[in-house]
């Protein structure tokens, strides 16, 4: 049986890369992230950062804050792709008929509706996530100036935390 090493290396092997050396994390996470949320597509991605989808998916599972950085750009990508398809929508297309001297206005968003299906629900779970941080920080938020008015309240009257236990 071939150990977890021995198969990642022949998984990229497969892929038809021949890469004998691997950029730093800190420098390829950085494009494969930037690219994922232009492209929202971890081929395309992992390309740019000169990595294999094996290497990028490894990291992932292993590697929490990637995994949410991840996530992040995936949610960026669809952001992207939403405005993109409207912007088809509205606009359309030209493109060129056969033989023709003037292009014709298409509205093929097939693949854009695709997508954005394909990553719908990743996408809801980010914004989830991300509305609850913001619940978070506003409660920690008003916590502190309840505190804060709080010790105000006992400066005036000249009494202490010590005091009130």
């Amino acid at each position: 049986m071939a150990s977890t090493a021995t198969r990642g290396a022949a998984a990229r092997g497969a892929a038809g890369t021949s890469r004998t050396t691997t950029p730093a994390f800190r420098t390829w996470s950085r494009r494969f992230l930037a690219e994922l949320a232009a492209t929202s597509n971890v081929s395309a991605a992992a390309r740019a950062a000169g990595i294999t989808t094996f290497t990028a998916y490894e990291v992932r599972r292993s590697n929490a804050e990637f995994n949410r950085a991840w996530q992040r750009a995936l949610c960026e990508g669809y952001d992207h792709l939403e405005l993109e398809l409207l912007r088809r929508l509205r606009e359309g297309e030209i493109k060129p008929a056969a033989g023709a001297k003037k292009g014709t206005r298409t509205y093929d968003n097939a693949t854009a509706l695709r997508l954005l299906a394909a990553h719908r629900d990743s996408v809801a779970r980010e914004r989830a996530m991300r509305d609850d941080e913001d619940a978070e920080a506003v409660v920690a938020s008003l916590n502190a100036k309840l505190e804060l008015m709080r010790q105000r309240a006992l400066a005036a009257r000249g009494e202490s935390d010590d005091d009130e236990a």
